[in-house]
């Protein structure tokens, strides 16, 4: 049984952990951050090595791509339902405690943190005020580290560090017996609560993108897309610069005598761009030669651009209209749905994996609920389709595969439609209404044949 206990002090275990995970948190702050400045497109071209003078800092020219090639993955990964072992049909209780702890909204939020820092956190701790309904929370990435026994594929321990309101720093220490808090003082860390659980496991769940076998940090989604990421954006800021300089014909004058350009009406001199700009320029000396350079064809840099989205489009996997602009008309669904097919791949394989993760998640829920692991922790998650079909694309396909004989049932129509547990319940509700107002409506002519 779970027990909270208040202040006391690390063990010789607990504090070799904790100074592990710390040199870990040190290792991995530099990447989180470039990672997060990718994402967010608040890179600075000083990083990729370009120096800019301070008067040419308004031509720097960022460029979102990595945070494309994340976000248009996400979009496609909604959990649908949650199934307990042995079960065909989406658990009351578990979409229940989802939907206490807000997972629907939380969940992206979870996907988009692993795919941008290689690596997601999900918790499980007890609800002081019902153990019924343990809270399950999405912890930030940047802000969490786990070590990792590879041997036993197990969790030794996990570290979150961060800042409190008032700025003290804060370290929580998760662990397979105990979730330690501890807080910055002047003799070390000091710990101010302690979650004796005793699950026997660390109450965390990691999610790896891109994982590869002995490795347990994962990889960035936007990794391959950066180096294109920066060369695009040389592309963009020199692209500027041209456009300053010389998008805009550039006029010259030769053998002009700045003593004799004066105002007609004034008579005093007048600079030589001012009188190049007036009519001046036409009473000036005959031995004058004016003319005008070509404005350059910025096409090139144009071009360029396009080659770099088309690369970034052939690693990521979507399709190059994410990229580059689109002069073709839209594509019929078949198309899209072929243009997309490594897209839709990607996501299947995160789903497939994600899906796991999400099982633990649950399973660990349901021993802080209830006591007992579910049976081998093999609670199921259904993902929504991750292609782009149409409403009216998915209607029809299931119209056709009934065929006119009852194939599906109603509720295997609404399941092909992509309906969420909560609309299908919704639905069930109405559905009763309109049959009891329909006998209730029958009811007088049935009296009357009696």
């Amino acid at each position: 049984m779970t027990t909270l206990m208040q202040a006391s002090k690390l063990n010789d275990d607990e504090s070799r952990i904790l100074s592990h995970l710390n040199k870990k948190a040190r290792e991995v702050e530099k990447p989180d951050t470039l990672n997060d400045a990718y994402y967010e497109a608040t890179n600075r071209l000083e990083q990729i090595g370009i120096a800019v003078p301070p008067e040419l800092r308004r031509f720097v020219t960022q460029v979102a791509w990595p945070q494309t090639v994340v976000d248009e993955v996400e979009r496609r990964l909604d959990v649908k339902a949650l199934m307990l072992p042995g079960e065909d049909k989406a658990s009351e209780k578990l979409t229940e405690r989802w939907e206490d702890n807000n997972l629907e909204s939380e969940s992206p939020i979870l996907h988009k943190e692993t795919m941008i820092f290689g690596r997601g956190f999900v918790s499980v701790g007890t609800n002081p005020e019902d153990a019924k309904k343990p809270f399950i929370r999405i912890e930030p990435s940047q802000q969490m580290v786990a070590a990792v026994d590879t041997a036993q594929r197990s969790m030794v321990g996990a570290l979150r560090s961060f800042k409190d309101w008032d700025g003290a720093r804060n370290r929580t220490l998760f662990l397979p017996g105990s979730t330690i808090h501890l807080r910055a003082s002047r003799n070390g860390w000091e710990v101010t609560n302690r979650d004796d659980h005793g699950l026997g496991r660390v109450p965390l769940v990691m999610f790896l993108n891109r994982r590869r076998a002995g490795t347990w940090m994962g990889r960035s989604e936007m990794a391959a897309s950066i180096p294109l990421t920066d060369a695009c954006a040389r592309a963009l800021t020199n692209l500027q610069l041209a456009q300053e300089g010389l998008a805009v014909p550039t006029r010259y004058l030769f053998g002009a005598d700045k003593d004799k350009m004066v105002d007609p009406k004034t008579g005093q001199p007048v600079p030589v761009w001012e009188a190049y700009y007036t009519s001046l320029m036409v009473h000036s000396d005959p031995k004058l030669t004016a003319g005008q350079f070509d404005a350059a064809n910025l096409e090139n840099f144009t071009k360029v651009v396009d080659k770099y989205g088309s690369l970034v489009a052939s690693i990521s996997g979507l399709p190059v209209r994410y990229f580059t602009d689109s002069t073709v008309n839209p594509a019929a669904e078949g198309a899209i749905r072929a243009d997309e097919s490594r897209l839709v791949k990607n996501v299947e394989r995160k789903q497939t994996d994600w899906g796991d993760g999400w099982g633990w998640v649950m399973g660990l829920s349901e021993r802080f609920a209830t006591g007992e692991w579910p049976d081998g922790n093999k609670i199921r998650t259904e993902w929504h389709d991750a292609g782009t079909p149409t409403v009216a694309q998915k209607a029809d396909a299931v119209t056709k595969l009934a065929g006119g004989k009852a194939i599906l049932s109603v509720q295997g129509a609404q399941d092909e439609l992509g309906w969420s547990e909560a609309k299908k319940k919704r639905e069930r509700a109405y559905r009763q209404e309109e049959l009891r107002l329909e006998w209730n409506a029958l009811e007088p002519d049935i009296d009357g044949e009696e």
